[in-house]
């Protein structure tokens, strides 16, 4: 007997539960009545019956099994963190930027009234720590500042002798949120888990968006991220930039070792108890202005100047969650050039306006709104225009009373100009096309002689770029020297080697730069030093030489006239 007779008028069913279709109404429904000629009536009858069967099957299993209500997706809802009863005894946990802008945003935050502590800068027991409580396949930022969190809580427990539940009623965290196709969305979740693992379920996580006010967990919340809050937070990121952003151009030149360091020591104290007692931040930079400048420099020297982009963290971390880059690169000769926190503030309102506008044009397109209608959205891309205006104004007024002249933000409409050819703006995650567009900047205004992408092991955006797109617009523009960086907590030596070994390209072309500017002016090294020390105004550390060429040796020959 054929297989087709064997099943021909027979029931079918589904997981044991019969159907009242036979599989000659089947057949019927599939070949469309065998006629080769559109469906019949037959054949849509019969496809009816299987629709309906199917409905009246699911709609059983579905009371069945209690989900009558449809699937249910997995939401970390908002959960109840700090009361405003609570604020008074509750300490402020944050932490994972640089000292600087740590130590500023502590003293912001108790400006508001709140009780604030700043986290240590993460290091490898911490991530040990991160990777003994959090989930597998998490990014190294995770486990970093994960685990700083939990040790830091632990030794509460085991030095002060407070039990969990009594660091639950003092302490709360506070950390930012967003959403993308980064583990960074994941964040609010690995921390509840950890703390649970680490005996500390309940701990109150606080999470704030990094779009603005309207996050801080409704009227009863203890914390209230209103306007005022995050001005306050944004301007300690501003002058934290500029504080770090001196100390990178300073440090690299100092006659003294160590004085960069003391200055910037005693300019943090100074800005933390102007942002505490809630006194003029811009008098509290011009006194850093005068502090910075009783460093003295010397700066005709060949430096390669090396610019470190990549993932947020992983490029503004100070401690082992990028092996010390900075300090690493200082060490081996190099100046500095690092990626400012003002600058995501910018890139963050720029995607704004970019969206809107976006939006606009795909809904006129579909015809979904008149010209009308289209007044909402310039509204939008206004307010974001002056908000990134506004960020710039405070920005470079700090930056000018401090003393860093000549310091140019980038400019983001120009960095999405030059890396659309390459990475769409409306692709996110990580920097987006940032990246990209700072190598070609860089190559195309000589901006530095090396550029190092860091990102952890396994970033999704950050690794896709600088492994994928990066390898044709380094082809493209061959003279700039690039470099990615993969971090996982360990293997130093190896990043260490391979950086040593850009470096020495780069300080070839910073030594080339530096004689072919000694060759021009006719004079050797030593004469040049000479006329610097016998100038009217002699080298000051404030002072950084105009750009002409790379690096800041060769500048300053230039400058000597």
């Amino acid at each position: 007997m054929s297989h087709e007779n064997s099943i021909s008028g027979k029931a079918h069913s589904v997981k044991g539960q019969p159907l009242n279709v036979t599989s000659d109404e089947v057949t019927e429904a599939a070949t469309g009545g065998g006629c080769g000629g559109g469906l019949g009536s037959a054949t849509r009858d019969a496809m009816g019956k299987i629709e309906r069967e199917l409905r009246e099957f699911e709609t059983s299993e579905r009371k069945r099994l209690g989900i009558e209500d449809g699937p249910k997706h997995w939401n970390d809802a908002y959960r109840p963190t700090m009361t405003v009863a609570e604020r008074d005894t509750t300490t402020l946990l944050f932490g994972g930027l640089t000292a600087a802008h740590d130590a500023l945003i502590e003293a912001g935050i108790q400006s508001q009234g709140y009780k604030a502590k700043a986290l240590k800068t993460p290091d490898s027991e911490d991530l040990q720590t991160g990777k003994e409580f959090g989930n597998r396949g998490q990014c190294n930022p995770t486990y970093f500042t994960v685990g700083s969190l939990v040790k830091h809580l632990v030794d509460i427990r085991d030095k002060e002798g407070k039990d969990a539940d009594q660091i639950r009623k003092d302490y709360a965290f506070v950390t930012f949120g967003a959403c993308g196709p980064c583990r960074f969305g994941t964040y609010v979740t690995e921390y509840r888990k950890a703390l649970r693992d680490a005996g500390f379920p309940g701990f109150r996580l606080i999470p704030l968006s990094q779009e603005g006010p309207g996050s801080g967990g409704g009227e009863e919340a203890g914390l209230n991220a209103d306007m005022g809050f995050y001005v306050t937070i944004l301007k300690a990121l501003f002058a934290g930039d500029v504080v770090n952003a001196l100390g990178y151009r300073i440090r690299p030149y100092e006659v003294e070792k160590g004085a960069t360091n003391a200055a910037k020591k005693e300019c943090i104290v100074l800005l933390q108890d102007a942002f505490r007692n809630k006194r003029s931040i811009l008098r509290a930079m011009w006194q850093c202005r005068k502090i910075f400048g009783r460093v003295k420099v010397d700066r005709l020297q060949p430096k390669p100047k090396v610019s470190i982009i990549g993932e947020f963290w992983a490029m503004t971390t100070e401690g082992d969650g990028n092996y010390h880059l900075q300090t690493f690169l200082e060490e081996e000769g190099a100046e500095v050039e690092i990626q400012l926190i003002t600058g995501w503030a910018l890139y963050i309102f720029w995607s704004i306006a970019f969206d809107i506008r976006e939006s606009t044009m795909l809904r006129r397109r579909r015809g979904e709104i008149d010209r009308f209608e289209g007044l909402a959205p310039r509204k939008g891309i206004f307010y974001a225009w002056l908000a990134a205006k506004a960020v710039k104004a405070v920005f470079y007024s700090f930056a000018k009373l401090a003393g860093l002249h000549d310091y140019k933000l980038p400019d983001m409409q120009e960095l999405a100009d030059l890396a659309k050819e390459y990475y769409p703006s409306q692709l996110r995650g990580g920097e987006g096309h940032m990246e990209v567009g700072k190598v070609i900047l860089s190559a195309k205004k000589k901006k530095t002689h090396l550029v190092i992408s860091v990102k952890p092991f396994g970033c999704m955006p950050s690794a896709g770029v600088s492994d994928g797109v990066q390898a044709l617009v380094t082809a493209r523009f061959p003279d700039i020297g690039f470099l990615p960086i993969e971090t996982t907590g360990d293997s130093a030596v190896n990043a260490y080697s391979r950086i040593q070994m850009a470096l020495f390209k780069a300080r070839i072309r910073a030594r080339d730069e530096f004689d072919e500017a000694l060759k021009k002016k006719g004079l050797t090294a030593e004469q040049a030093a000479g006329r610097a020390s016998a100038r009217s105004r002699p080298m000051d550390a404030i002072r950084y030489p105009a750009h002409a060429v790379t690096g800041t040796g060769a500048n300053a020959v230039y400058e000597l006239g």
